[in-house]
């Protein structure tokens, strides 16, 4: 892989074109071992974050990354796929006689149709087969339930669907799945291992699992009723401590948390200002009140790229990693491990993040297991439910017309179960990826089958009905850019005939301009009453949407991606396919 393809942080050494590497200062007593203290041999970990069962490569924006060139241009580089992503760790680990394979959680949950049709089946046995030795829990671990994860973790054939391959039971994760923070509220144990420690060739390196605190917030109460999500920061502090009265001293945290880089490109200088400059977000404040005897921190949820320093609590820096999302990239990380003190040596730890290209040779063995389940999947993903007349997407952080496109399918779903229904709102995090025209597949330009659309709603989420009162909506409107989503808005998505104002130049609340709000060119009255559809998650106040979980008079309706299927097949056809919506719902200032 050519230099241009990779950015490296490293704890000591000089900024250099290319490699990109950060200097910072070495901590006075050399937390995790002193360079000379005693032998040293070198230790490899290879990561990755939020992979999502995207078994295939990815499709439209969420197949690619932006590369930042010599002369300051921006590449986007197809990327991802299980096939090149084994073929890459396996290349990576060669030459390295001590490498381990870590991840940060989101491994599984809003996964494409291969891997989401059949539980996340077939992704925990491709993780098992690329030699994946411990995740962190993720969020989108309790889509279905702690049950359900604990089966992925222990096997099991699924208790509804049974078992998909005749003779042969789902064996479950060969790695251990951390859940350090997240407890029983009766009992108050972790659900699942808090920590884990490998020996590799006598270098024993302990890892902690955490996801985070925040998760109740954005999934549905059933997948997490019974548990308790601790603080990250101090669950980590807890168990570092445990390790080390056990003779650990070497520790890494997996911690399915993030930030938000400067930059969009993944080979960017993430510490050119300085240790801490080039990232914010949840992570940072995390980061700076975990133990120094942390020795480096895997990260993920945000879906960013990044390979940064942030100070520990002793005011020395700290390597903290995201490798992006789908396995479009996997970060490596370089260390030294003192045979004396059985720690990290902190000052050697280097990152760099790598691109998983396309254009190396696919791993035969991810193709067999892709193939297998193909095969299995077929009757049910390649039935035609649309036609495009172009991409339809959802890039961007406001509204988009896919998300406009899915508001309309459930509002004309909810007048199929109340003819009073108004209106439909959408939350962004709910659609997955695009729809790509030309298709990916080869059933034809512009054809939408049922993969692609599963691969847009797989969250299995139900389209309810309820009444909310003009002031709830409006206050909902405003939740998109204050309270929990002031620092990350989360702008829904709203079906035709609903539009505003979004003043940009403002903050918090404020930024919905007062009284722009209406419904079919006619003022939203803060005391009349509408009867809105969404989705089970938004109907339950979630995304920090509390709002709209004050609805009256609920109705649970059908599958969300039963009706986006049935919108499409009503309203396309391959001599009039769809059109992309023109997203101008949302009028923004400026």
């Amino acid at each position: 892989m050519s230099l241009a393809r990779r950015i490296s942080v490293g704890v000591a050494g000089l900024a250099a074109v290319g490699t990109l590497i950060a200097a910072c200062p070495a901590p006075a007593h050399g937390h995790g071992g002193k360079p000379g203290a005693g032998r040293t041999v070198d230790l490899q970990m290879l990561a990755l974050n939020d992979f999502h069962g995207n078994l295939e490569p990815p499709a439209g924006s969420s197949g690619s990354v932006n590369e930042l060139e010599a002369d300051g241009s921006v590449k986007s580089v197809p990327a991802g796929g299980v096939e090149y992503l084994a073929s890459s760790l396996r290349t990576a680990r060669k030459g390295h006689d001590r490498s381990l394979t870590v991840a940060a959680g989101d491994l599984v949950g809003a996964s494409p149709l291969l891997s989401g049709l059949f539980h996340d089946e077939p992704t925990v046995e491709a993780m098992n087969k690329i030699g994946l030795d411990v995740t962190s829990v993720g969020n989108h671990e309790f889509d279905e339930g702690k049950a359900e994860l604990l089966r992925l973790q222990n096997g099991g054939c699924h208790p509804v669907d049974g078992c998909y391959q005749p003779g042969k039971t789902f064996q479950g994760a060969d790695y251990p799945i951390l859940s350090a923070n997240v407890v029983n509220e009766q009992t108050g144990r972790p659900l699942l291992q808090p920590y884990v420690v490998k020996n590799v060739k006598g270098v024993k390196v302990g890892f902690i699992g955490v996801t985070l605190k925040g998760t109740p917030n954005i999934v549905t109460a059933a997948g997490v009723a019974g548990l308790k999500f601790l603080d990250e920061a101090e669950t980590v502090n807890k168990y570092t401590k445990v390790l080390k009265q056990q003779g650990v001293n070497a520790v890494v945290a997996l911690i399915h948390e993030g930030g938000v880089p400067v930059s969009g490109s993944y080979n960017y200088n993430c510490d050119a200002g300085g240790a801490g400059t080039g990232i914010s977000g949840p992570i940072v404040d995390i980061a700076k009140k975990i133990s120094p005897d942390v020795d480096a921190l895997v990260t993920g949820h945000t879906h960013n790229s990044y390979v940064c320093t942030i100070p520990d609590p002793a005011g020395h820096p700290r390597l903290v990693t995201s490798a992006s999302s789908f396995g479009r990239l996997y970060t490596e990380l370089d260390m030294k491990y003192d045979v004396r003190t059985h720690d990290i040596v902190r000052t050697s730890v280097k990152g760099t993040n790598h691109v998983v290209d396309r254009v190396q040779p696919k791993a035969a063995d991810m193709t067999a297991l892709i193939a297998r389940w193909n095969t299995l999947a077929a009757p049910v993903a390649g039935r035609t439910i649309g036609w495009i007349s172009a991409d339809i997407g959802r890039t961007g952080n406001r509204e988009t017309p896919l998300g406009d496109l899915i508001a309309d399918a459930q509002l004309a779903y909810g007048k199929t179960l109340d003819p009073t229904t108004q209106l439909a709102l959408m939350n962004p995090g709910g659609i997955r990826t695009d729809l790509v025209y030309p298709s990916t597949g080869t059933e034809g330009d512009g054809v939408v089958t049922y993969a692609e659309g599963f691969a847009v709603q797989p969250f299995s989420n139900t389209v309810n009905l309820t009444t909310l009162t003009g002031a709830q909506i409006v206050a909902a409107l405003q939740q998109q850019v204050s309270g929990a989503n002031l620092a990350a808005p989360k702008i829904l998505q709203i079906s035709a005939g609903l539009t505003y104002t979004l003043d940009t130049t403002k903050t918090g609340a404020d930024q919905i301009v007062a009284g722009s709000v209406a419904l079919g060119g006619t003022p939203i009255d803060p005391a009349a009453s509408y009867r809105v559809a969404e989705n089970n998650f938004l109907a339950g106040g979630g995304d920090g949407f509390a709002a709209l979980g004050q609805g009256t008079n609920p109705l649970v309706g059908g599958d969300d991606l039963a009706a986006f299927a049935a919108y499409l097949t009503a309203h396309s056809s391959a001599s009039a396919p769809i059109a992309p919506p023109a997203a101008d719902r949302v009028t923004v200032i400026p």
